[in-house]
């Protein structure tokens, strides 16, 4: 059995995004740069350049959200955010699931996902700056 056998196994098959799904999404968003998928945590991230942008479970796109581009994505606020469990309570992550009609619309698609790449990367410089200011006070 190949390695990356057994890696697809270790996760419910219904979480993490098909291999149809997930070659379906690099070829749509490749306008975008080069766009990788790894599964994490019984998910699916979809990054671009080492930045991740979006999530994939259960076979629907997940995409990273601010306040910059949350009134862009009004539209896809009418469903949940990407959630988890902890302690009895439900944890809102700031990904919304793409609607459907751009798997339909390549341009719209590619669009969408250039919005939350752009907010991924605020996240990241966000963060990294934090670390950052940690470091120096650390010492």
């Amino acid at each position: 059995m190949a390695k990356e056998d057994h890696k697809i196994k270790s996760y419910p098959q219904g979480m993490v995004a098909s291999d149809s799904f997930a070659e379906f999404l690099r070829e749509q968003l490749e306008p975008l740069g080069r766009v990788t998928l790894r599964r994490m945590f019984g998910k699916t991230g979809v990054f671009c350049d080492g930045v991740m942008f979006g999530m994939v479970t259960d076979n629907m796109l997940y995409l990273r959200v601010d306040d910059d581009n949350r009134e862009a994505f009004e539209e896809a606020a009418s469903s949940p955010p990407l959630n988890y469990a902890k302690g009895g309570n439900t944890i809102d992550l700031s990904f919304w699931r793409a609607p459907e009609r751009l798997f339909d619309e390549p341009d719209e698609l590619v669009a969408w996902a250039r919005l939350a790449l752009a907010a991924a990367r605020r996240v990241a410089s966000k963060r990294g700056r934090a670390a950052k200011k940690r470091s120096r006070h650390a010492g």
